[in-house]
């Protein structure tokens, strides 16, 4: 928005090319970091690099031992082909029901010795068709939980308006009757309140907790929201009245008020009106159509004094620095950590599918719904803040915390009791099994 800003204000008519390519900057600069990054210890385990996935971890670990034991956690929850077939082909009812969840890629016991055999190499993983593979996630009950845990935190996260806010910010700035230069440099700035946010959660997310900072930043969010909804309503209410209005500027269609042109912020939403001394009636930037229409007050068109419009700016920032500090980045956190190894990235893979859908959505609709026809400004912001707080109230009862847990406990954080006694063989394991019995 800043950069926006110096482009608008010293090259107007080609500087926006120049906004858009300096986009790649920071795109070159992740490039240039991913060449160091390290590969996954999951992944390097997977595939028989025990060694280099210790090296990986003791190089973010405090102590050496801390590494090693998280290798053999690692291992323990590899899916391991061997006994499972014994357990399913002996159709042992209890030997079933104990090793339930190794078949999903919860864990049972291994040594960390990684020879060929000892786990699955993901060979047979691989052969099945996407939509199998989609049927045996949502059948398992624990990845189930965690789906709707990631999914619908990913949905909250867009349908609690950050990127309106983002996306239309000066545009925001301009419905509190800001021009149109001062609003585009006040997007920039307040922007960096999210950074702020970010930067916070990044400190105390291991000190805090993922929760306890999800259910802070929702219920900060939820105030913000409020209060940028009255902002608005203020605005409107208290801006000069009409007395007088001329033809298409009496009314307009309208949801949830009359429509009837009742205040100076009325009138100068309106297309092709604008206000002088109490009367609304139809002209230009520059002056009214019919000049014995505005014989006192001064000439007000698209924007009416506002007394809020700095209320307005305050909870922008009130609400960017609340997102940012819980519910900007431990969405993508808490998905990274809660499903099982087996349906990781088919997991990750629909929960971002979520956010884009819902990002989609918000953006698509905020400048319809936020018009006088339909939920007006501050209907808007406090439909995204309803949204918020029933977020907060679902997150309350169903969100576990994860702080200091490997993510071999924070999967069985979703396992339940009862779902080991309703295990079933899925007809992809059954005919693997019985194909490999046949050649034995």
């Amino acid at each position: 928005g800043m950069v926006d800003g110096v482009f608008d204000k010293y090259m107007p008519d080609t500087g926006w090319r120049y906004m858009l390519g300096l986009a790649a900057v920071p795109s070159i600069i992740m490039w240039i970091g991913f060449l160091e990054l390290p590969e996954s210890p999951r992944w390097l385990v997977m595939n028989r690099r025990n060694e280099e996935a210790v090296e990986v971890l003791k190089s973010i670990r405090d102590a050496d031992q801390d590494a090693i034991d998280e290798i053999e956690e690692i291992v323990q929850s590899l899916p391991q082909r061997r006994r499972r077939q014994s357990q399913l082909l002996n159709n042992d009812a209890s030997d079933s029901a104990n090793n339930d969840n190794s078949d999903c890629g919860y864990g049972t016991e291994s040594g960390i010795d990684g020879e060929p055999g000892d786990y699955d190499d993901g060979d047979e993983e691989d052969k099945k068709s996407f939509w199998t593979r989609v049927c045996e996630m949502t059948s398992d009950p624990p990845t189930r939980r965690a789906l709707h845990l990631g999914c619908g935190i990913m949905a909250l996260q867009q349908l609690s308006g950050i990127n309106t806010v983002m996306y239309y910010a000066a545009s925001i700035y301009e419905m509190s009757e800001f021009d149109e230069l001062t609003s585009v440099w006040l997007a920039g700035f307040t922007a960096l309140a999210q950074v702020v946010g970010i930067a916070l959660s990044i400190v105390l997310v291991e000190r805090v907790g993922r929760r306890t900072l999800v259910l802070t930043s929702l219920s900060l969010v939820t105030l913000s929201l409020a209060g940028l909804g009255a902002s608005f309503y203020l605005s409107r209410t208290d801006s000069e009245p009409v007395t007088h209005s001329e033809g298409t500027c009496s009314s307009q269609p309208a949801l949830i008020w009359s429509g009837v042109t009742t205040y100076c912020y009325d009138c100068a939403n309106m297309k092709g009106c604008g206000f002088c001394g109490g009367v609304c009636t139809e002209g230009n930037v520059l002056s009214p159509f019919d000049q014995t229409e505005c014989q006192a007050g001064e000439w007000t068109y698209k924007n009416c004094s506002n007394p809020y419009g700095y209320v307005s700016v305050f909870f922008m920032v009130a609400y960017l620095l609340a997102f940012g500090i819980g519910m900007g980045g431990l969405p993508w956190t808490i998905n990274s950590e809660i499903y099982p190894l087996k349906y990781r990235s088919l997991a990750v893979s629909f929960s971002t599918a979520t956010n884009w859908i819902g990002n989609l959505i918000v953006s698509a609709t905020f400048l319809s719904i936020s018009s006088p026809s339909a939920l007006t400004a501050f209907g808007s912001f406090w439909l995204y803040g309803t949204i918020a707080f029933l977020g907060f109230i679902w997150l309350f009862f169903t969100m576990p915390e994860t702080k200091g847990l490997s993510l071999e406990e924070i999967e069985k954080l979703f396992r339940r009791e009862r779902d080991q006694a309703g295990y079933t063989i899925t007809p992809s394991e059954n005919s693997t099994l019985v194909q490999q019995e046949s050649t034995t």
